[in-house]
This record gives C-alpha cells, structure tokens and sequence, in this order.
C-alpha cells in the first residue's frame, strides 16, 4: 500500500487509515478484531480513534472504542502500527457525555487527563498522532499548543494535529507555533468528500502552502455515497437509520447528509462508477486521494462486506477524464451536503 508523509513529520503511513468510530455501538468487540485483522493484513498501518468514541456519544459506552483497540493493538507489532487519538475539546454541543466531570476544553489540565486515559485505554505508553477534536476559542492556542509540546517532549506523542478547524484557526495555531517555539500541527482531520468538497475553498492552499497534511474524515458523505440511502431507503444498522431514532441532535443531522442534492449527486457518481467497473465506495475514497494536500483517507466499515467494497481504493488511478466527468456532476450539485 503506498506510503505518504504526514506534514513535515518523519511519520509515513498507508494511503489508507482504518476509522474506528462506530466500534462498541454498530459493530461488536469481535466484529471490529475482524475489520481491523482484514485491514492490517491488506497493507494499513494507520488506526484512527478519539477518547469519545463509539458515536453518537453516550455516557453508557464512551471510551469504549478506545479499549477495543488497546487490545486489538496487543496482538500485533505496535512499532509497526501508527496509531492516532483526539483529546475532545468543547465539542459545539455534538459531544456531549461527562467524560472530565462535564467539562472538556482544550487548557492544559483537560488534556493532561485525556492524555492518561487514552493511554490507557490503548494499552500503549506513545501515541504517534494526538489531535484536537474540536476546537476551543476559549483556551486559546498558546495553552493547547504548550501543552501538546510537553506531552511530545515527554515522548508521550510523536506529533500532533488538528481536527473540525478552519482557515483562520490554522493560520493562527501556525503563527503561534513559530513565534512561541511549539510543536506544530503537522495534519488537518476535517470533513472531505465528493459531494463535500468545502475544504477546497480556502484550507486547501494553507495545507499545500504550510505542509500540513489532510487526513479526511466522512469520504462517503456519512455512509451516503455508498448508494445505501438510495430511492429513500434507511437500512437496519445504518448510521442515519441509528440517528433517527436518537435524540433530536442526531435526527437533525440526518437531513444535512441525507437529501435531494446528495443523492442526486450519488446516481450519477454511480453511473461513472459502472463504466469503470469498480464499486461506488471505492471510486469515491480513490477520488481523495488524487489531491497533493490529502495524505491518508480514513474509511469505516461496520462489516467485512463494507470493507472489501472499500480496500480497491488503495490502487485506483482516476483518469483525468474521469476526473473532469466527476467535477462536472459535483459543480452541478455543488455542495450537496449541509
């Protein structure tokens, strides 16, 4: 599988990065063992996690994912594995379990306690790549900035990103990184798909600009640009048919991913899909990786099946034709997503 850098780090990881997110809730402790055993044995070394997973959060079972891999991560080389994890932060109302006696901000206290716990939980004395969850305003960047430097001086971390941040919140993380002499954030996790191309907008040239790589979250549009939610069809165990049946947050965020434009967009992606005889999930995870900015996509599967729908983008080559056909069906639907 190939390699590809993160940022201006030494760390290179797989094209490709396993997400864990739905581990503990839509997938079991023995099903992921068989996702990420079928991942690690296709070429990933790149294991994506966060100390509030599975989603969507609840205090019945958070932290639960983390757990599942520490002990996925004791039957496997841990040198060889490069493993990333999120300290939450304020979260803007999405996460919101008591996970440090109901708060969660980004100043040096919170991050020292999520720090311990996901270590813990991982069964692992470093992670490789510790990010921000969501961002906080409030703690401000020189407190979360030296924090994460002590952790990496400490040799706790190897390296630290960002994740859900915008243009101006990396420019500034950057500016402050030089001018105090703090680690840096080598990568960005945002939202990035086909039919969510947002981040072209402005983050794409401040990652091309500062080296800072791109690690996109959600490439099928939330499960979408499967075709699953296709002719108004909610499958059993599907995320938006969990959501709908959650609390009013969840249900909101259905229509958002879930709607006219988005698939309007998938039936023609699908179309492109068919005349090159390759699986609708995989052209759409290929067609992230064709940009410099993008180092590793992360994917989640709930299921074997899913996976090995997803496991030909590693290879995949996109034409330029194919590419031009693309743009042209997105600029028509152009941001389907809310």
């Amino acid at each position: 599988m190939e390699q590809r850098r993160l940022g201006k780090s030494g760390i290179f990881v797989s094209n490709l990065c396993c997400g864990t997110m739905t581990f503990g809730t839509q997938s079991t402790e023995e099903e992921a063992f068989a996702i990420l055993d079928r991942a690690y044995d296709a070429g990933i070394d790149f294991y994506d996690t966060a100390e509030i997973y599975p989603v969507p959060p609840d205090v019945k079972y958070v932290h639960r994912t983390e757990e599942i891999l520490g002990k996925w991560l004791k039957t496997k080389p841990r040198d060889g594995l490069i493993i990333a994890s999120k300290v939450v932060g304020p979260a803007q109302g999405w996460f919101t379990p008591p996970i440090r006696e109901g708060k969660s901000i980004l100043d040096r206290h919170s991050i020292n306690r999520a720090i311990k716990g996901s270590l813990r939980r991982l069964q692992t004395d470093y992670i490789d790549l510790y990010q921000t969850h969501w961002v906080d305003r409030g703690a401000g960047y020189e407190e979360t900035l030296a924090a994460l430097t002590d952790l990496k001086d400490e040799g706790l971390v190897r390296i630290v990103g960002s994740s859900n941040e915008n243009a101006w919140g990396t420019m500034k993380a950057q500016a402050t990184s030089a001018s105090q002499g703090l680690v840096r954030y080598d990568t960005i996790q945002n939202n990035y798909s086909i039919v969510n191309r947002r981040f072209e907008d402005e983050l794409a040239e401040i990652c091309r600009r500062e080296q800072i790589s791109l690690l996109p979250f959600s490439p099928l549009g939330g499960g979408v640009c499967s075709g699953k939610y296709q002719d108004g069809a909610f499958p059993e165990g599907a995320r938006f048919s969990n959501y709908m049946a959650a609390g009013p947050r969840q249900q909101a965020m259905v229509g958002r991913f879930v709607n006219e434009k988005s698939l309007s967009t998938v039936a023609e992606l699908k179309v492109l899909a068919d005349e090159i005889n390759v699986p609708l999930a995989a052209l759409c995870i290929a067609w992230s990786q064709q940009n410099d900015f993008t180092a590793s996509t992360i994917f989640g599967a709930t299921s074997l099946a899913q996976l090995e729908e997803i496991l030909p983008a590693h290879d995949l080559k996109i034409s330029a034709e194919m590419m031009t056909k693309i743009d042209s069906i997105t600029k028509t639907h152009m941001y389907p997503l809310g």
